[in-house]
């Protein structure tokens, strides 16, 4: 299946790199709904998240990253660091206010800055400690034709954040770790002591 992958991959890049983009982005969108163990699956939600992310997240970064790779050429230290701090101060941000005003469009609400308002900037500050090392992965080891696949793949985990965040966090990591961390209730049947 993998050689099947990186040989479409090669052939279709953009159908390849954006479709795995989605679906992982719209994975991450499941995960955080089964780890909330909500009592049934917001599909609806999921489907957004995902129409956000193929209709803009996937092919921005299939074309951003061939931008870069066209515009700073190569693996040298000086090229990685324009690379990185390039995709930092511009794609990030937008990459971050599209998911949040994206999402809150496709869910009708009459504001769809107010997530974004109360969440981007600690959201942001908390892929400054993610991204700049999964890019550097990206920018050193992969071949331009799989960079946005394996961005979609460092993505999953991102969105399975980002729909914390925007459904019950604030955008901070230490919020996020202490939710995952944190026993969850269960509710235990009542003794007949304590019933009376």
């Amino acid at each position: 299946m993998r050689k099947s992958f990186f040989k479409r991959a090669k052939v279709l890049p953009w159908l390849s790199n954006v479709t795995l983009y989605g679906c992982l982005f719209a994975g991450g969108d499941f995960v955080h709904q089964c780890i909330a163990q909500r009592d049934e699956m917001d599909w609806r939600h999921t489907r957004n998240v995902a129409i956000v992310a193929l209709s803009f997240h996937g092919n921005f970064n299939y074309f951003w990253l061939r931008a870069l790779e066209h515009r700073f050429p190569g693996r040298s230290a000086g090229m990685i660091f324009r690379k990185l701090l390039l995709d930092q101060t511009f794609a990030s941000p937008l990459a971050t206010s599209v998911f949040y005003t994206g999402v809150s469009f496709l869910e009708g609400k009459e504001d769809i800055f107010a997530d974004w308002r109360e969440k981007f900037f600690n959201t942001y500050k908390t892929g400054l400690m993610y991204w700049p090392f999964m890019q550097f992965l990206n920018f050193v080891l992969m071949p331009l034709y799989l960079r946005t696949a394996f961005m979609g793949c460092s993505a999953f985990l991102w969105a399975t954040f980002l729909c914390f965040s925007r459904q019950s966090g604030d955008g901070t990591a230490a919020v996020a770790l202490a939710w995952v961390m944190a026993p969850k209730k269960r509710l235990l049947p009542r003794s007949n002591d304590e019933e009376k």
